[in-house]
């Protein structure tokens, strides 16, 4: 047993460490080994940069390898990196290479900033691609986003000072259960829970999104989320992406897809023409959350930009400074423009997409979102 696994251990170290280095475990590879070792060296052997792009049938046989012999989370960092190190986004606008690629979150933020360039013939291609990881986001994120902002829309509607025709009854005897009088064989409702009038607290949600190219992922995230809040008849929802220019996608929001393919990542940002656009649309301060998403490099007015945002919280708009919405870890950021708008009573942090429902319904409920984020 011991030698097996000695032999299984020098074996893993061959690979890890490719040909010449792995000189002294005397370990040979053979059949499906030495497939692996050539697809791991073709990625992460220096001396070899931009071997894979001499032609396309090789790409085609690399993709083929690397979803035969790795699971499906490995193909992902294995795309994304081939994609950095060996300057491969030349294959995404061939429908053959795309057709062979793991579909995920950073393939569709790829082939969205190549969508200007891209050839007729791979435009359906990449639309498919791009469906099928939206609709298996959308399986996920779609029902959690639903239930937690209705949930909070109810609560926040109940009324504790109805009207005699607006009391809800079965709530208000629960509520006063502790006050039975037995003598009376009744309940004393010291407390009355009601209806008000709900279009009072619709909610306004505008999603302010950067769409430069460092913030691809919460494109992507952020534009699903979007179609799921505009489905939403209890909200009214405004989808805003920016970078030196801003483009309204609210009118694309019954299809994801159209939507993100709306966006054009890349460019410079622009945040303060993105706010004024955005301030054309809040009529109802008091009942507006607005959702900016950026990492909060300002190209344009840094000191306008700032004072737009504290006339819009002074007026009464929630306003929230996500800095990313996705799982890809710390973001970078400007600091000194987060610090400003912590002056303002605004914390900026970065939201995995599996918190965002929390937080909008945080939000709507009117909590102390510093303290949600320390929960």
């Amino acid at each position: 047993m011991s030698e097996q696994f000695e032999i299984e251990r020098l074996r893993r170290w061959r690979l890890i460490l490719g040909d010449k280095e792995a000189d002294g475990t005397g370990c040979k590879l053979s059949g499906a080994d030495l497939c692996i070792d050539n697809a791991l060296s073709a990625l992460y052997d220096g001396k070899r940069s931009g071997g894979l792009g001499s032609s396309s049938p090789k790409v085609a046989r690399w993709l083929g390898d690397i979803r035969s012999y790795f699971p499906s989370s490995v193909v992902q960092v294995m795309q994304q990196d081939a994609l950095e190190r060996l300057n491969l986004r030349q294959m995404l606008l061939e429908p053959e290479m795309l057709a062979q690629v793991e579909p995920d979150v950073h393939l569709v933020g790829n082939l969205l900033s190549l969508s200007t360039v891209m050839p007729e013939k791979t435009k359906d291609t990449a639309r498919q691609v791009v469906r099928r990881v939206v609709e298996d986001l959308q399986r996920k994120l779609a029902n959690p986003t639903r239930q937690a902002i209705l949930g909070s829309l109810n609560r926040a509607a109940h009324n504790r000072r109805p009207r005699h025709n607006e009391i809800d009854w079965h709530r208000t005897i629960r509520a006063n259960l502790k006050h039975y009088q037995p003598e009376y064989r009744t309940i004393i409702p010291e407390v009355r829970i009601g209806y008000g009038r709900k279009r009072s607290h619709l909610k306004h949600i505008i999603l302010c999104i950067d769409q430069s190219g460092s913030m691809a992922t919460s494109v992507v995230y952020a534009g699903i989320f979007g179609a799921v809040l505009a489905s939403l008849p209890a909200v009214k929802t405004k989808i805003v992406a920016f970078d030196t220019a801003v483009v309204d996608l609210t009118d694309l929001s019954s299809d994801p897809v159209d939507l993100l393919f709306g966006t054009q990542l890349g460019g410079g940002t622009d945040i303060n023409r993105a706010l004024t656009y955005c301030q054309g649309f809040i009529s109802q301060p008091q009942d507006t959350i607005f959702v900016l998403i950026s990492d909060l490099y300002e190209g344009g007015n840094r000191q306008e930009m700032l004072k737009r945002v504290g006339g819009m919280v002074v007026s009464g708009v929630q306003f929230i400074a996500l800095l990313a919405l996705n799982d890809d870890g710390a973001p970078m950021y400007d600091h000194r423009i987060a610090e400003a708008l912590a002056g303002f009573g605004i914390p900026a942090f970065a939201c995995s997409p599996d918190k965002f429902p929390d937080l909008m319904a945080a939000a709507i409920s009117h909590r102390d979102l510093g303290e949600w984020i320390r929960e």
